[in-house]
């Protein structure tokens, strides 16, 4: 697969044009991720007790689900939503990832995992105490991703 980008200064909006032989899974990811980082929200609206706040999205280190709640830390912080993990997965950014049945994180706030061949990992964040398990199921997407993250730097 062949990726080029062409810069047209007299353009009014950015546009971005997918051509292929055939349209199949790998294409529609693209598709999708696209759509998904280009309509993503900046915040999120999340409770504590009766008051509303609207977090940044890019503040929230996970999400976690606990006695079936769905709770969204930051560093700081614990807030609650109403939307479940799987409509978390739809809503957010490209930079979240789910790690576990009940997890799902932003991988920018990630500073290490320690891994372990007979259970789950463990992932820890910047300038937190928080951390939270990474299931051996997930543990392969997130490495990918984490090393995806650090080449493009």
């Amino acid at each position: 697969m062949k990726v080029r980008i062409e810069i047209d200064k007299t353009l009014v909006e950015d546009e971005v044009i997918i051509q292929c032989r055939q349209l199949n899974d790998p294409i529609q990811n693209i598709q999708r991720f696209i759509v998904r980082e280009d309509s993503s929200p900046e915040c999120m609206m999340l409770k504590k007790g009766m008051t509303h706040y609207y977090i940044p999205l890019k503040d929230i280190l996970f999400f976690e689900t606990s006695e079936r709640e769905i709770k969204a830390h930051t560093a700081e912080s614990i807030f609650m939503t109403d939307l479940r993990l799987y409509e978390l997965e739809d809503f957010l950014p490209g930079y979240f990832l789910r790690i576990s049945k009940s997890t799902i994180i932003n991988i920018n706030h990630v500073y290490s995992v320690t891994k372990n061949l007979t259970a789950s990992s463990v992932v820890e964040f910047n300038s937190t105490h928080k951390k939270v398990y990474v299931s051996r199921h997930y543990y392969k997407a997130l490495a990918n991703r984490l090393e995806e993250k650090w080449k493009k730097r």
